[in-house]
């Protein structure tokens, strides 16, 4: 789904003890910027059921939206960024539903709807049981897909979400870095030769980070040099595939390291 920026008062996050102390309460409540704003899922409004956070985010994501005694904090899965868009006009069918305002195409094909908040937030919300969603049997595990080729990042995200995960992606380093600060992956796809920080570096940062030092790695890269490999895996790197990867061959690393940490936590 996307949010038109206009619709928006602001985006906060908050600290996951906070937002869950919050939850705890009958009828939660966020003041911000003198105002009061209902603590609200965004799901329930959209027949979706409450939204998941993954249990190691520690800051969770608020979209803030002003309606008068219907003023909204939204909360959301996820959020992932914001840029421009072409809104395309739609059906007659999906205009006469409430809280729909279009809808737009991504560049890798994929339709976003485009929802009207104001008009959402003065609905009343569906109950976790009126929505009656089945509740998965375990939480869609997270990908992280670093690599500054798009064509690498979509081609990896596609494979990755058609075989039932999740991902996010960043273009180097540094934006992998700011993903981290808000999200808590359960593994990570790496690149090497990426600018301002390379795959080796960043290998490091998530080694030397408290919260993210057992997170496994899987290098993907063009260097397959023996040399490189082996100061991947010294850097604490779980496995290195050259490219182009074979999709089974990757495919199993992940199924591998995955299973390995949900053995990890069990023990």
């Amino acid at each position: 789904y996307a949010i038109p920026l206009p619709t928006v008062e602001g985006i906060i996050r908050i600290q996951r003890d906070e937002f869950d102390r919050l939850l705890a309460k009958e009828n939660p409540v966020i003041e911000y910027g003198g105002r009061e704003y209902q603590l609200r899922h965004l799901g329930l409004y959209l027949g979706l059921g409450p939204s998941r956070i993954a249990e190691g985010q520690d800051r969770v994501p608020i979209v803030l939206v002003q309606a008068g005694e219907n003023s909204t904090a939204l909360i959301a899965d996820e959020m992932l960024d914001s840029r421009e868009i072409v809104v395309k006009p739609i059906g007659g069918q999906l205009a006469s539903i409430r809280g729909i305002s279009g809808a737009t195409i991504l560049g890798d094909g994929r339709i976003v709807v485009i929802l009207d908040v104001g008009a959402l937030v003065r609905m009343k919300p569906r109950s976790p049981e009126e929505v009656a969603v089945a509740e998965p049997e375990s939480r869609q595990p997270l990908a992280l897909v670093v690599d500054d080729s798009i064509t690498m990042r979509r081609v990896t995200q596609r494979l990755l979400e058609r075989n039932d995960l999740r991902v996010m992606t960043a273009k180097d380093g540094v934006e992998a870095v700011g993903v981290l600060r808000d999200h808590h992956p359960d593994i990570i796809l790496l690149d090497i030769e990426m600018p301002r920080m390379d795959g080796y570096e960043f290998a490091t940062h998530v080694r030397n980070n408290a919260d993210t030092v057992d997170i496994p790695i899987i290098m993907i890269t063009s260097r397959v040099s023996e040399n490189h490999k082996a100061r991947a895996i010294e850097l604490g790197v779980n496995d290195y595939l050259g490219k182009p990867y074979q999709e089974d061959v990757l495919l199993e690393a992940v199924r591998q390291l995955l299973d390995t940490e949900a053995a990890d936590v069990g023990a």
